[in-house]
């Protein structure tokens, strides 16, 4: 087996055996820079030779919880995710700590041996993308998601029915609401009641009809027609990530997990939430990576049953103006498409989206 390549740092290079290439893949807000309580990061990637096979080590740090762990392989210029070839060891749910090991049996996979670069990123996290104008997209795992509320909730409504569904597809979902910048660079307009919150702040006036001609220019920016609302099940088992409470982190609304319940309609948070919105990852993100899927703005869905819901779409996640049985997961809103505030359409600068992408 012959893998060849080379590894620079601080202007210093050195011929190996192989090529190394690291990336840490964490729960990071791209507008802020700030890692959110509980990440796990990758660090020390090495590669080594060990007979016929290679060997990956890398220290994974952070809390005790098992993380998700995903390891992609690049042979000359084709990259191939873990399921493709034969590794073993810790991937998938690894628990934190050193000296993390990952052996490939390369001639299982490639029987003539290895005659390019190897190289080697491993993650924390689901993997995500970047695209051409900023925006940071996780890619949601194919499940089973439970969606709606036990009829024990308190605060259900009699159209959160519970229901078990299949997603036969993973899906890319927008690590955070689309901001001010996002907006103003892809449309060339403000669509904002809070613009003095600036770049990083969602969009917050924005109706059904905006967002989907924001998305049709979108997808003619990128080249592609892969850019859209997620659905109405997509969202939920996104936003809930696992759980299956009433709210991402548990049972009981919490203030200091989202910008909800300060405006004269809700005063749960009053004196602790600012009452307008705030910059994109102000708060910890669920188990996926995703910011304010409750609270900030209202999201514009795609229903699952168009049909049923006639000349409605439907709105999810409540917003900084929202009281908190508003922004149970299970809870759906449905507005008109040109209407630009949601829910109670009493407060201006409350509803906004976040985008999905279809995976090639």
């Amino acid at each position: 087996m012959k893998v060849e390549g080379r590894r620079e740092g601080r202007g210093l290079s050195r011929r190996l055996g192989f090529t190394v290439a690291a990336a840490a893949l964490l729960w990071l807000c791209t507008f802020l820079g700030a890692f959110p309580a509980g990440a796990a990061e990758v660090r020390n990637v090495e590669i080594k030779k060990a007979g016929h096979r290679l060997l990956f080590t890398y220290d994974l740090e952070g809390e005790e919880r098992e993380e998700l762990v995903s390891v992609f392989v690049t042979v000359g210029d084709r990259t191939y995710p873990a399921k493709q070839l034969h590794l073993e060891g810790d991937l998938g749910r690894v628990r934190p700590g050193k000296n993390r090991r990952i052996a490939w049996n390369v001639l299982v996979d490639f029987p003539q041996g290895v005659y390019q670069p190897v190289s080697v990123e491993i993650y924390s996290g689901l993997p995500r993308i970047v695209n051409s104008i900023g925006m940071t997209l996780v890619l949601v795992p194919a499940g089973t998601a439970t969606t709606g509320s036990p009829t024990d909730e308190q605060g259900r409504l009699t159209d959160e029915m519970r229901q078990r569904t299949r997603l036969h597809r993973p899906f890319y979902l927008q690590t955070t609401e689309v901001t001010q910048g996002q907006w103003r660079r892809v449309m060339g307009n403000e669509s904002a009641h809070f613009r003095s919150c600036g770049d990083a702040c969602p969009a917050d006036q924005v109706s059904w009809t905006d967002a989907q001609e924001f998305i049709r220019r979108l997808n003619a920016l990128e080249g592609t027609e892969n850019y859209r609302l997620p659905t109405e099940t997509e969202w939920e088992y996104a936003a809930r990530a696992g759980t299956t409470t009433a709210y991402y982190w548990g049972r009981s609304p919490d203030c200091s997990r989202a910008n909800y319940g300060n405006s004269l309609w809700a005063s749960d948070c009053l004196g602790v939430n600012p009452g307008k919105t705030k910059p994109v990852c102000s708060y910890r993100p669920n188990a996926w990576g995703l910011y304010d899927m409750t609270g900030n703005v209202w999201e514009w869905v795609e229903s699952d049953e168009a049909a049923r819901e006639g000349l409605f779409h439907i709105q999810r996640g409540g917003a900084w103006d929202s009281d908190a049985n508003a922004c149970r997961v299970a809870f759906r809103a449905k507005g008109l498409p040109e209407a630009r505030r949601g829910h109670m359409k009493l407060a201006p600068g409350n509803i906004g989206f976040r985008v999905a992408r279809t995976v090639e």
